[in-house]
């Protein structure tokens, strides 16, 4: 067999593995879209992670969990004769079609950044009423504004240049230091969610993920902290019983060793 027939082989082997479980596991009969919501959101997480590290085989893994949702939910549609595996790879393939016009059409594009022009401008030709409609209300609000950010710069409105990105940042400091002369809580965190969503922005221009970044250094906190952590247990003391000036000698420890 070629690779594609082993490819076909092995997503018909799970379509058939899941039939059997619908029809035979206790568990998986009793599940329903929304039960199976939570779990799939905790699926995508871990595939974040993985990637994160950078742990292919982990990628690989954590990919097959979400593709069993997938086949999962479609199972539960097929049941009630909604939609099933065919009709969800049908319609990710129209729209792929329709929204790559400069690959199935004649339509000509310059770069990425016309693509994703183009992108904007015909799902709004589908029907929908704004750009930001796609926006899931539900995301983390970090990776909201950076999908807000990259949506309506899809259509236009965005800075020409990183450097005006920047200047902006700085005003957004600026005001947001004079709430904090002022002592007014609710102020300050209106003008600090313009600071972040600035910033976001500028990662933006200088193609950081703002998501990744602050994750990487989370977990670059939290490896040093527990190093901190070990250190003292081998000193037989709490971190409570430890001054800063002896914490501040294992983190440096600690930011030496290599992330």
């Amino acid at each position: 067999m070629n690779s594609r027939q082993i490819q076909l082989a092995a997503f018909d082997r799970l379509l058939t593995i899941m039939d059997e479980l619908r029809e035979q596991c206790p568990w998986d009969k009793k599940q329903t879209i929304q039960t199976l919501r939570h779990l799939t959101i905790e699926e995508t997480y871990e595939l974040g992670d993985a990637i994160l590290d950078n742990d292919l085989n982990e990628v690989k893994k954590e990919l097959g969990d979400i593709l069993l949702h997938i086949v999962f939910y479609a199972k539960i549609g097929s049941e009630t004769n909604d939609f099933d595996i065919a009709d969800v790879c049908n319609e990710i393939c129209e729209k792929l079609i329709n929204r790559h016009p400069h690959i199935y059409g004649d339509v000509e594009v310059a770069d990425e950044e016309e693509v994703k022009r183009n992108w904007e401008n015909l799902k709004l030709k589908e029907g929908k009423k704004s750009v930001l409609e796609g926006v899931p209300k539900g995301l983390p609000a970090l990776v909201k504004a950076n999908r807000v950010q990259d949506k309506v710069a899809g259509v236009g409105f965005d800075w020409e240049k990183p450097e005006q990105v920047w200047e902006k940042v700085q005003e957004e400091l600026a005001e947001f230091q004079d709430e904090v002369k002022k002592e007014d809580s609710d102020r300050m965190e209106a003008e600090f969610g313009d600071v972040l969503f600035s910033m976001v922005n500028y990662a933006r221009f200088l193609d950081i993920s703002p998501e990744n970044a602050l994750e990487r250094t989370n977990k670059k906190f939290i490896k040093r902290f527990q190093y901190l952590e070990t250190k003292a247990k081998e000193m037989s003391k709490s971190l409570k019983e430890m001054t800063l000036k002896e914490m501040d000698v294992f983190w440096e420890e600690a930011k030496k060793i290599k992330d």
